[in-house]
């Protein structure tokens, strides 16, 4: 057996590994991420490294390859954690070890370091003032006004000295050569906190529900239960709250802890809570943050300087050494999935971790995703509840308003006429709106304006995709499961009228539709386009929260976790715009933005209101946030899933093929496919339809999906399809995600 060791465990290294031979005394404690002392270079000299990989395969030739000399037991630490972590990655989510180590070691390299220069006296005073007479005497003006300046403040830091007394570098080395002053350094960090942070405000009084949580938690934590939790509140119903007081016990033990959260606009608002309590042992991460914050923050995490480390999923790979609990607030949010290889899902890498490290997770949401919520059915995790809102606030009420009863009164705005009506009203009042679309771009299913009926699949139950052609024209509908196809209806197949076809609006046009209906009113968009700057998020945060807007207009990122006290008035524009995406989890993303959206409104001491505007005013998922009771959902969407043979019930393992040839990328999709049902019984394969073959960033790309009710059967089929593409040789990359 060989084994893959890497000498400098720094991310600019990843791609130099070293292969050692691994004696057969050793070969019971040679794992991955093992710390090794292996003979380096032309004088063998004994270096540290870490095992990344194991295999029986020499890269090279065998007499040639050094062995390893003994295993550092003493050395184990975060290093080791991280690889083992990345092993976790790779084998999981189909991906090779370097990508993975480039995922749990983010930082691309390292960063000059910071620090703070300090110019003190070397001499005793009456000696300090001796010299300076003696510069006076000589006309040394620079040096004069340096060693006056240090006789009078005791310190001086070079800054100081450069911008405010005009010295230069060469008159402090003067001095020092002089042996008059001591020049100190010490290192200084890139702040990433904001100093506006507000540490004026109290501790909140938990309620009854909220301190039953903190000691029962406590109890299991003291005792030394290490397991998944679940807190299952409704919005506004004080989560962060319990966070706190139970991270508090946590660090109180020694240990330290990661608070993901799903977005950066979140970050701020988070931080300032924290920051509250636990003062400057509180940091984040995110990717706003520039190459020299983020090595920073890394760097304090692991000095030991910091006890709390807050960010969206990236976050997660914090090297703590002493782990002891891992929150991860708003569970649900699709954000913790990662958009590029690999594709790994922060709730099993955040398991994983806590099992590894001997630490507990806590989860957390009022819309649990739906593979947590059966899971809490199970109880594989642990479930607390909190049903009553923090303080004396109410829930707000709920209307739902029939889009395709606004078309058929002649009506043709995105803005019915009972939002408009409310718009004014809290105009009037003087109170705030938000506004949003819950999708980023434009829907492409195609749906009908008078019945609200959704072309869908005949097979999948999910909508078809609309196809354009060449002039522009919708030619054909698709479904970008199993490849089904049918030409776009003229007439709606339900009700027979011909009002059919896409269904999209932008912020961007709701924005200058809004400004034209009521040129008086402060108006702010939240999107991708406003929240570009390294503060975009902070800034419109803090001003709508200061009052400085009537109404915000956004998509999804405004609904998730932001607590606006002037807002009583949310509504969702167009609820069908992610109900109906070519997705099976369409529902259950509707249904979380649905629910998070209501949440906004009347967290202050104003009651709140919700509309929903929708073509489908009977779906269970609308039924459900209009009644605000989510099991209504949950029961609908769970029949519908075991069914239809989705996750949670069996395991849904997607393929995606990329090439610069569509010659190349057929082929090889046409070679899986057949060695995939020559070989795999029992395994249903889904596609490959080469008409779904699409052209993203000047790349050829085809999706083809597996489904087994054995998740350890796709992952071991994953590693089969990886050897397959590698022996085809084509010019192709492969990407997995397992659902």
């Amino acid at each position: 057996m060989f084994a893959d060791v890497i000498i400098d465990i720094s991310a600019e290294a990843l791609d130099r590994t070293f292969q050692y031979r691994i004696p057969e005394i050793l070969r019971e404690q040679v794992k991955l991420g093992t710390p090794v002392s292996v003979p380096f270079g032309r004088n063998k000299k004994l270096r540290q490294g870490y095992v990344v990989n194991i295999s029986a395969e020499p890269s090279f030739d065998p007499s040639k390859i050094k062995e390893i000399v003994k295993v550092e037991k003493n050395l184990v630490s975060i290093k080791s954690q991280s690889i083992q972590l990345a092993g976790f990655i790779r084998d999981r989510y189909g991906t090779t070890m370097n990508e993975a180590l480039k995922t749990v070691i983010p930082v691309k390299k390292k960063i000059k370091n910071l620090e703070e220069v300090f110019l003190t006296l070397r001499v005793d005073e009456e000696e300090a003032r001796a010299r300076l007479s003696e510069y006076r005497r000589k006309n040394h003006k620079a040096k004069e006004r340096l060693l006056e300046a240090i006789c009078d403040n005791e310190v001086v830091t070079s800054r100081d000295a450069k911008h405010e007394l005009n010295i230069s570098k060469s008159t402090i080395d003067a001095l020092v050569k002089d042996g008059v002053i001591n020049v100190d350094r010490e290192r200084k960090y890139r702040n990433v906190v904001s100093d506006n942070v507000d540490n004026s405000a109290g501790e909140k009084v938990l309620n009854t529900e909220q301190q039953f949580i903190v000691d029962d938690f406590k109890k299991e934590y003291m005792s030394g239960v290490r397991r998944p939790y679940y807190i299952y509140g409704i919005t506004g119903s004080g989560k962060t709250e319990v966070y706190i007081n139970i991270i508090k016990d946590v660090v109180a033990q020694g240990k330290q802890v990661i608070v993901l959260i799903p977005e950066i606009s979140l970050t701020f608002q988070t931080v300032a809570r924290f920051k509250n309590v636990f003062g400057d042992r509180v940091s984040v991460l995110h990717s706003k943050l520039s190459e020299g914050e983020r090595y920073d923050q890394y760097d304090r995490a692991q000095r030991g300087e910091l006890d709390i480390m807050i960010g969206p999923r990236s976050a997660l790979f914090t090297p703590f050494s002493d782990l002891g609990l891992i929150v991860m607030d708003e569970e649900h949010d699709g954000g913790y999935i990662s958009d590029r290889s690999p594709k790994y899902h922060s709730d099993e890498v955040a398991l994983f971790r806590a099992e590894m490290t001997g630490a507990s997770v806590v989860f957390g949401s009022a819309t649990p995703s739906v593979k947590a919520y059966l899971k809490m059915q199970k109880g594989i995790y642990k479930t607390y509840r909190l049903d009553k809102r923090a303080g004396n606030a109410k829930l707000p009420s709920v209307s739902v308003v029939d889009l395709r009863e606004e078309f058929r009164s002649g009506n043709r705005s995105i803005l019915s006429e009972l939002l408009q009506e409310k718009i004014c009203d809290r105009l009037n009042k003087g109170e705030q709106t938000i506004l949003f679309l819950n999708r980023r771009g434009y829907a492409s299913f195609v749906s009908c304006r008078n019945c609200g009926n959704v072309i869908q699949c005949s097979h999948c139950d999910i909508s078809l995709k609309a196809h354009k052609d060449y002039s522009g024209r919708i030619r054909k509908l698709m479904c970008h499961y199993c490849g089904d196809t049918v030409p776009m209806p003229e007439k709606c197949p339900k009700c027979g009228k011909p009002y059919i076809g896409t269904f999209g609006m932008g912020t961007q046009k709701v924005e200058e539709m809004l400004q034209k209906r009521l040129p008086n009113a402060r108006i702010m968009r939240m999107d991708a386009d406003t929240t570009a700057g390294k503060r975009g998020h902070e800034r419109i945060i803090e001003e709508f929260r200061a009052g400085r807007a009537d109404i915000l207009i956004g998509t999804q990122m405004i609904v998730k976790g932001h607590d606006f006290p002037g807002v009583t008035l949310v509504a969702a524009l167009a609820a069908d715009m992610s109900m109906f995406d070519n997705d099976y989890q369409s529902m259950e993303r509707t249904f979380q933005l649905l629910h998070q959206a209501s949440g906004r409104a009347g967290r202050g001491d104003k009651e709140g209101e919700v509309i929903i505007q929708t073509y489908s005013p009977d779906n269970y998922v609308i039924k459900s946030v209009k009644a605000q009771d989510p099991s209504i959902f949950y029961e609908n969407e769970l029949a519908y899933r075991n069914l239809m043979s989705y996750p949670p019930y069996q395991y849904l393992l997607m393929i995606n093929i990329s090439g610069n040839s569509k010659s190349y990328v057929e082929k090889l999709c046409s070679k899986l496919a057949g060695w995939i049902n020559k070989n795999y019984e029992g395994i249903k394969l889904i596609g490959p339809n080469l008409d779904l073959i699409t052209k993203r960033n000047d790349k050829y790309v085809m999706d083809m999906y597996l489904k087994s009710e054995e998740q350890e059967r796709l992952i071991g089929l994953k590693e089969d399809i990886q050897k397959e593409v590698e022996g085809s040789r084509l010019p192709v990359r492969i990407q997995f995600e397992i659902k």
